[in-house]
């Protein structure tokens, strides 16, 4: 038996790149839809970006409170301290008894009289250097 013959035939295939035409309809549909989608990404980020700021503020003015109000009861205390240090009835207790000091008897005081300043003379008495 004789086996068929079989051999292959080399056949010249040109793989050319298959050139399509762009459909400009649908490219100018995809380029506007980017367009929209593009605008509606900045809109939302510059939404996000607003009411982030609107928060960053509220906890600034928040904690400027906080330390106004801490201020506020430091200068409160202050005052109070000033107002204990410059009682009168504080003073007399510190003289007496830190300084050792004694209130004067009545025929220690002296009274001195006050005197009127004279007015001051004229500018062409005035020496000039």
């Amino acid at each position: 038996m004789a086996e068929p013959f079989e051999y292959g035939v080399k056949k010249d295939v040109r793989n050319n790149p298959i050139v399509r035409e762009m459909d400009q309809a649908r490219q100018r549909e995809l380029w506007t839809l980017v367009g929209i989608a593009g605008f509606v990404v900045l809109v939302l980020l510059f939404s996000a970006w607003q009411h982030f700021e609107l928060v960053q503020h509220g906890y600034l003015m928040e904690r400027l409170q906080q330390e106004r109000a801490a201020e506020e009861e430091i200068n409160r205390h202050l005052k109070l301290e000033i107002a204990t240090l410059r009682a009168p009835r504080r003073i007399e207790d510190m003289a007496t008894h830190k300084l050792r000091m004694v209130q004067p008897a009545a025929t220690d005081v002296v009274i001195i009289e006050r005197v009127a300043t004279p007015a001051p003379p004229a500018k062409s008495i005035v020496a000039a250097r």
